[in-house]
């Protein structure tokens, strides 16, 4: 088409669906393309180096500007010129943060729709999303554009999202402004880096032998390069003097592959084809929900120390549990839409675009092992794991000292206790006494703050064992109903192995448990991955041996 001295800008050129927009276009010669993100300058793949984006960037039919859509002044300079904007940029969806989201989802469109109308741009495509009608709680079934904005979206992206995309609508005709906009769903494909790393990472965790829910919601997924291909059939309707149908401008669509999934289904078809197993363990959604509540709220609290954003949360289980399809035919009718690849075809390729992620090509480790991280990672970790050699030595001679001398004696716990404090009590008085420096040497006192107990650390103290005392109450109440039997056996098992840990002696349980703390990290840190493999698989068995046993009792009833 010559689009050599035409310009269009896609906002957050450089994220997932709105690269392969940028080769689309660059490829058809539709436009020469203005790629306008955050990021001061442009970082390209070894694959885009050498692909068509790199070509056009060195001859001049793509440019880069780097641009934040929460100031007006940037957003100007980057549609300045431009015949089409196609506004691609969003915050993380799983970012639960309605200030970050609102500051880019609405403000940020806002900045783009005056750059619009301002700099006289003709045409702005926004990329919306299909959660701006969902509500978290229902399913939707084939859902068509005649659904309205719940009163209450599942989180801030969704929220944020639907007041974007209705002002793009309501900007429609403003100084000659043609907008509409997609709602693409559930996009997947190569660069992808959310959707696909996320389930191989629950996979390497052991993790993703679970299903959310029963299994059977369907989803509608969408391959990028459809996504690609949609926003272009829209940017033709709107530029077509003779309309496919009706006027496709003021209006949003519907998206997807036109070929509805379970949602299982088509994870466990992305796990299979990068050689990891299926889900199959069905968890119920009231018995996830109310773990979920608790991850987010921590996450609340300690996001401002660094807290990564957790995978776990209420509006993703909602998401991952509930029923979602759409009906594409209004695109189909006033844009032209059609998916120009197939899901299976998407999948395939999908597949075949992460090598790097099979199961037989498993990641170094990189940071603290989980030995360390469950220890500490101080000088517990370091005495156990025998990273200081000098002080595992000494810790193993206190404690091999400490057995013989109030242990091994035949001491009872409450006479070695009490020598125990009256040694600690005259060396700590001994110390005390003793001058600054003897004979040229320092003595350093123990200071006083070593043996405070803080007013905060009462309180953790005081809360965790009124919770321990509520939980063994209400499992108490539970017993007396007589109808819990999965209670039952977990507290009997319970009491069984306090017998036989109370059949050994102290002196028997120190010689035992003494080697095996000094022994087993040390093991664990080095053959990491294969304990934690043979632990999910008794894990993965207890799991069906209680699901087993809970359906012979139902039964019996």
């Amino acid at each position: 088409m010559g689009g050599e001295d035409r310009w269009c800008v896609v906002t957050g050129g450089r994220g997932f669906a709105a690269r392969h927009l940028v080769v689309m276009l660059i490829r058809f010669e539709m436009f020469s393309v203005r790629i306008a993100d955050l990021p001061p300058s442009i970082k390209l793949d070894p694959d885009e180096e050498k692909g068509p984006l790199g070509e056009a960037l060195r001859s001049g039919h793509a440019q880069y500007i780097s641009t934040d859509l929460r100031d007006k002044s940037q957003v100007l300079k980057a549609c300045l010129g431009a015949e089409v904007v196609f506004h691609m940029a969003a915050p993380d969806s799983s970012i639960n943060n309605y200030d970050l989201h609102h500051s880019v989802n609405v403000q940020g469109t806002k900045n783009v729709i005056d750059a619009c109308i301002e700099q006289n741009v003709k045409r702005l495509i926004y990329t919306s999303s299909p959660s701006v009608v969902f509500d978290g709680v229902h399913g939707i079934f084939n859902g068509d554009e005649s659904l309205q904005y719940p009163a209450r979206h599942n989180d801030s992206y969704s929220a944020t999202k639907a007041e974007g995309e209705a002002l793009v609508i309501k900007s429609n005709g403003m100084n000659g402004l043609l907008t509409c906009c997609i709602r693409p769903s559930s996009i997947f494909g190569p660069g992808d880096k959310l959707l696909v790393p996320s389930l191989v990472n629950a996979a390497r965790a052991g993790k993703s032998k679970f299903i959310i829910g029963n299994g059977n919601n369907m989803y509608d997924f969408t391959y990028v390069e459809n996504v690609a291909h949609a926003h272009i059939c829209a940017e033709r309707a709107l530029a077509s003097e003779r309309m496919v149908s009706e006027s496709a401008a003021g209006k949003a669509y519907f998206i997807t592959n036109m070929e509805p999934i379970k949602f299982w289904e088509f994870c466990s078809l992305i796990l299979e084809g990068l050689g990891y197993e299926r889900p199959r363990i069905k968890i119920p959604v009231f018995v996830m929900m109310p773990i979920a509540r608790i991850v987010e709220l921590t996450y609340k609290l300690l996001a401002p120390y660094g807290m990564k954003v957790p995978q776990l949360t209420p509006s993703r289980i909602r998401l991952l549990s509930c029923s979602r399809t759409f009906n594409c035919s209004k695109a189909n009718d006033r844009i032209g839409y059609t998916p120009i690849v197939p899901l299976q075809e998407g999948l395939r390729r999908t597949i075949e675009s992460y090598p790097h992620l099979r199961a037989d090509i498993q990641p170094k480790r990189h940071g603290p092992s989980k030995a360390s991280i469950y220890l500490g990672s101080g000088r517990v970790a370091d005495t156990l794991l025998w990273r200081d050699k000098k002080q595992s030595l000494t810790t193993l001679l206190i404690m091999f000292a400490f057995y013989f001398n109030f242990i091994a004696s035949g001491y009872t716990i409450i006479t070695a206790v009490s020598r125990l404090l009256l040694a600690a009590s005259i060396f700590l008085f001994i110390h005390g006494r003793l001058p600054k420096k003897i004979l040229g040497y320092s003595v350093e006192k123990v200071p006083e703050s070593n043996f405070h107990f803080s007013e905060e650390m009462s309180h953790r103290v005081v809360v965790s064992v009124a919770s321990l005392w509520n939980s063994v109450v209400n499992g108490l109440k539970s017993l007396c109903k007589g109808n819990d039997w999965m209670l039952f056996i977990k507290v009997v098992l319970s009491l069984l192995a306090l017998i036989l840990i109370e059949a050994i002696s102290l002196q028997g349980l120190f010689v035992l448990g003494l080697p095996i703390v000094f022994v087993a990290f040390l093991v664990y840190e080095k053959k990491e991955e294969e304990i934690d493999g043979l632990v999910l698989g008794i894990h993965s068995f207890g799991c069906k041996l209680k699901s087993n046993i809970a359906k012979r009792l139902s039964n019996s009833k």
